[in-house]
């Protein structure tokens, strides 16, 4: 069997996640699972640091509800027994081993003069949802997207239509631009807390729309892993710029911490903000051409 690249792993299954749409961590609506919640191991313990960022987006990917997690013979231990065609996720796994009188780089030394030498590694894991024959408490019901009565800005509205971007409205508790169908969709306004990061997520999405094939052409360009990221960074920016340009405050304490925790390696690129700002600003423009000059007016005026 190859050896697994965990790091890679981690990175890889994160981004996936975000390329499906909004992250958990950052979801200002109701309804779906209950992927945002703290992981658990099998006996309740919570997990941390990376593993809770992979098992969130695994958890989101396979529209698991529940918290817990398990190996396999952790289910058998419980009493239950894991799903035909279950495929497992992966958390990852921290400790030391020791050598005796062996230096290494990396390592500790006991008081007895042993070496620890730290190590990480993959451990295959099912959730809940996988597993039948779990105690009763394991299992937790999907939350239902909830009518807040939030109500949608007609001059909002209008602009967005008038940009011609497909907007598709369905129950999935999903924001999200698909290049290959050309859409934008989002959840029903009502289950949103505020009208405001409704159309804040809007606003993201769009930004992702003018980088269709049909408009600036920006997609393709950036077709990479770590463009991804770039693009990330534009749609964030995007939202912002055009959030405040619209009357809408944008939330630019989240929009902070989304950039801040996924695109650290930004920092190492002293221009690249001012190629995503740029970016950013381009499709800004595209927006409220599309949108109209005179509809602007009419959402200032509101």
């Amino acid at each position: 069997m190859p050896k697994i690249d965990i790091h890679q792993h981690v990175t890889d299954t994160i981004i996936a996640q975000i390329e499906a749409g909004t992250p958990p961590w950052r979801k200002p609506w109701t309804g779906g699972g209950g992927a945002a919640a703290l992981p658990l191991r099998h006996n309740g313990e919570p997990y941390r640091g990376a593993n809770i960022l992979m098992l969130w987006a695994s958890a989101e990917i396979g529209g698991f509800t529940s918290e817990r997690w398990m190996t396999f013979k952790q289910a058998l231990d419980l009493g239950g027994s894991i799903i035909k065609g279950s495929k497992c996720a992966r958390s990852v796994f921290y400790g030391t081993f020791e050598k005796v009188d062996q230096q290494a780089e990396h390592t500790t030394k006991d008081a007895d003069g042993k070496t620890r030498i730290p190590f990480a590694k993959c451990n295959n894991v099912f959730n809940a949802d996988q597993i039948e024959g779990l105690p009763e408490e394991f299992y937790i019901l999907p939350e239902p997207a909830r009518d807040l009565g939030t109500q949608a800005d007609p001059a909002l509205e209008a602009f967005f239509a008038e940009t011609g971007a497909d907007i598709v409205t369905t129950t999935e508790p999903r924001a999200y631009y698909r290049p290959s169908t050309d859409q934008v969709h989002m959840p029903p306004i009502a289950t949103f807390f505020e009208a405001a990061r409704y159309y804040g997520v809007l606003g993201h999405e769009l930004t992702h729309w003018t980088g269709g094939s049909k408009r600036l052409d920006r997609i393709a360009r950036y077709s990479d892993r770590s463009a991804y990221a770039f693009e990330e960074l534009v749609a964030e920016i995007g939202a912002c710029i055009l959030g405040v340009k619209l009357g809408v405050e944008p939330d630019f304490d989240q929009s902070a911490a989304y950039i801040e925790n996924w695109f650290e390696a930004l920092k190492n690129d002293k221009g690249l903000i001012f190629k995503a700002a740029s970016e950013a600003q381009k499709a800004v423009d595209f927006i409220m051409d599309a949108g109209g000059a005179d509809r602007m007016r009419d959402v200032e005026a509101a």
